[in-house]
């Protein structure tokens, strides 16, 4: 199952083995949990950008449904977000830099509570997705339906599982975007906001945390270089492509690097797993709570 789920994926040897040293391990204890709580078991996955959260959701995917039958809905974060108008109606009540997606208050979380609730009561619902090539949510008909119960939610999200800041935090800028363009903290302060009022009331619903943790924010810019590489391969024969140059990622990447950093500082101590990453992304430990491999 491997060698096939590696083919068409077109990945390499790393992730084969990290594969079958960790993440069968992994599936195959989810499915014991699943088994004890008899019931629908969602999972948290967390990890910065380009860190491989989406191909460990669908090999967890592939894994469980073939080999034990389960019934597996992977959502990302990503799939959720508004659209450019709502995020310039943002923008113009609060700041400039909501015109970018990414941090918290550019995802329409009152629909991802309404399916998370939908799938953890074992209701049908319908299930978002977002084409970043035009940097807009996808048809209503591209939208995933879950019409029955299923055994496993995978959640992904590269601020999915962190946890808001404190003032004195929010005061000090991390890096050139922050200290050039929101020299008065106004922006940081109501992702902080948001985060704390509409993300962390739903992390309460995640049996299990996952978390992929990088060595340091460093890696994030050749790592999302890949992913637009990626994207633009995907892309190139369906549709216009707008992707980013190197230049207009390193700006887009700071959007994110406060909150990437404080996952990478606090999430660690609460996951039930983190597999520690080198920059190649091969897994060099893995911490299961209240122990170590």
């Amino acid at each position: 199952m491997i060698s096939t789920f590696i083919k068409k994926h077109n990945l390499d040897n790393i992730f084969a083995n990290n594969a079958r040293d960790y993440f069968v391990p992994l599936a195959d204890d989810i499915k014991t949990r699943q088994a004890i709580a008899n019931n629908t078991f969602f999972i948290g996955l967390n990890g910065c950008q380009g860190s491989g959260k989406s191909t460990l959701s669908e090999f967890l995917k592939e894994y469980l449904s073939k080999t034990y039958s389960l019934g597996v809905v992977v959502m990302s974060l990503d799939d959720f977000y508004i659209s450019k108008d709502d995020r310039r109606l943002i923008a113009d009540q609060f700041h400039p830099l909501f015109n970018t997606r990414g941090v918290p208050a550019t995802h329409n979380m009152a629909v991802l509570k309404a399916v998370l609730l939908a799938l953890k009561h074992q209701q049908s619902t319908t299930i978002p997705s977002f084409n970043k090539v035009t940097d807009e949510p996808s048809p209503i008909s591209a939208w995933t339906e879950v019409v029955s119960a299923v055994d496993v939610v995978i959640v992904e999200g590269w601020c999915w599982g962190v946890t808001s800041q404190t003032p004195a935090q929010l005061a000090q800028a991390v890096n050139s975007l922050e200290a050039l363009e929101d020299p008065q903290a106004k922006w940081r302060t109501h992702v902080n906001l948001e985060l704390s009022l509409n993300y962390q009331p739903l992390y309460h619903l995640m049996d299990c945390w996952v978390m992929l943790k990088a060595p340091s924010f460093d890696n994030v810019l050749p790592w999302r270089l890949e992913q637009e590489q990626q994207l633009a391969a995907a892309t190139k024969n369906t549709q216009p492509t707008k992707l980013m140059d190197q230049r207009q990622i390193q700006r887009f990447i700071q959007h994110f690097q406060r909150l990437t950093e404080q996952a990478l500082e606090t999430m660690a101590n609460s996951c039930d797993h983190v597999f520690e990453l080198s920059s190649s992304r091969a897994i060099s430990a893995h911490r299961v709570k209240n122990s170590s491999t």
